[in-house]
């Protein structure tokens, strides 16, 4: 059984775990019952979980070691409360020890850290999809100068691991202009960007490369992404999918933008 590749939204900060304060309270109940409910539609159980969050770049594609991580609530301004949620998931030596082994194939460095912990791009979503932390979970860290065709080859060097069983997440927002949330310029942008995305996936498998490695020509690509690090996590699961499509399979507005996740597979 091979395993699907996702690119999701985390959310914003802790949204899942407080009353949210700024716009409806409502605003992130609809993300959130996705993210209970995909797991369900997985052909199987996984074996592991491989995060990519847009939280962590290093100058090589890294790993962490840790064996029990601890929670980094990388995020200001929150409930006291939110800075007690706990995910104790356990890490995976032996699936640290194949990306390494997958990536050297291909002549990609590697390194691992025996000491990061999961950020919040990885544990805020991933308690909302498996809250016992019972699946076996290893980050891997986005590149520094987020080259997207970097990010797709890494993404394609992982690609046997779906057949072991492991699920390949990266985990960001498809819009994520901190200045412009709450705007009209955020809807437009944010439609104009989701609309080039959701037909950029379903593309054969050189095209939608050739499309995503130049994801700056999108129509108002910027203005939804002025960094990049919450849109590079889509190229791992991308180059990970092979020759499968992609297919959008969640989309709300949240904070006047619209955001979606897409699964490959």
């Amino acid at each position: 059984m091979v395993m699907p590749t996702l690119y999701i939204p985390h959310g914003g900060g802790p949204c899942f775990f407080m009353d949210w304060t700024i716009g409806p309270k409502d605003t992130w109940d609809g993300l959130a019952r996705w993210l209970r409910r995909f797991p369900n539609k997985l052909p199987e159980r996984p074996s592991a979980i491989l995060i990519i969050s847009a939280h962590w770049e290093n100058h090589k594609p890294t790993l962490t070691t840790k064996e029990n991580p601890n929670l980094i609530y990388d995020y200001h301004g929150f409930p006291r409360s939110t800075y007690k949620l706990k995910w104790p998931a356990q890490n995976n030596p032996a699936l640290v020890a194949r990306i390494q082994e997958l990536l050297s194939e291909v002549d990609i460095d590697s390194e691992i850290h025996p000491k990061r912990g999961f950020d919040h791009g990885v544990f805020v979503p991933m308690k909302v999809s498996f809250p016992n932390a019972d699946i076996p979970t290893t980050q891997l860290s986005l590149v520094k100068g987020l080259d997207p065709a970097l990010h797709l080859e890494i993404g394609m060097a992982l690609q046997p691991l779906r057949e072991e069983g492991v699920l390949i997440i990266g985990s960001g927002m498809s819009y994520h202009n901190m200045k412009k949330f709450m705007t009209p310029a955020a809807l437009q942008a944010s439609k104009k960007f989701n609309n080039w995305l959701e037909y950029t996936v379903v593309l054969d498998q050189w095209e939608r490369f050739e499309q995503l490695s130049n994801w700056e020509r999108a129509p108002a690509a910027r203005q939804c992404h002025p960094y990049a690090e919450h849109l590079l996590p889509l190229m791992i699961a991308a180059g990970a999918a092979g020759e499968d499509p992609g297919r959008k399979v969640f989309e709300d507005t949240v904070m006047g933008a619209v955001v979606s996740a897409i699964q490959f597979g």
